[in-house]
């Protein structure tokens, strides 16, 4: 067995004189609540937005919230594979499965469905993985949709919420 040298690399930052007595940071942020004030009393210009009567402009690489697609016979895609379950790295997604019962077989294509189709957005960080691993092209992130809520029950999404925000049937690969 050999022996491993071990770097330290990382070295602890030295704080300077003016640092230490703390004036630096207050004053600091001192400077940006004074910064604001001027750009609202003087300049008036708005640095928070009022959220109902003004909505956020989201970025351009935001790909939206998540939808759940029907296919074109107006069934559920979903076939509660588990496979968005399981590559989302932030374990955002929970499935319940069950078999489908004779009186909605009309409903579904497999044999199997998503009974519980749950996505937790606190958790969520919209990486797409989900929409990339589903093998049926059920679940994408195109919807539109509130990222405000004023509970968390709200932010919850469950299979009934996603397929009433998208709808019907789609024709056609991804776009």
């Amino acid at each position: 067995m050999g022996t491993v040298n071990v770097v330290n690399v990382a070295k602890k930052h030295q704080f300077s004189w003016y640092e230490k007595f703390y004036f630096w940071s207050i004053g600091k942020g001192l400077w940006i609540t004074l910064k604001h004030f001027v750009k609202v009393a003087l300049f008036d210009k708005q640095v928070t937005i009022e959220y109902p009567d003004k909505k956020r402009q989201y970025s351009t690489r935001f790909r939206g919230m998540h939808s759940m697609k029907r296919d074109e016979q107006g069934r559920e895609r979903c076939t509660a594979c588990f496979c968005c379950m399981w590559i989302c790295p932030a374990n955002a997604i929970h499935i319940e499965a069950s078999e489908v019962p004779a009186e909605r077989q009309h409903l579904h294509p497999e044999d199997k469905y998503a009974k519980k189709f749950e996505i937790n957005l606190l958790r969520c960080i919209f990486c797409g993985l989900c929409e990339e691993a589903c093998p049926k092209g059920a679940i994408y992130l195109d919807g539109t949709g509130e990222m405000a809520a004023d509970n968390r029950e709200d932010l919850f999404l469950t299979k009934e919420r996603m397929m009433e925000k998208t709808g019907g049937p789609i024709l056609g690969q991804r776009n």
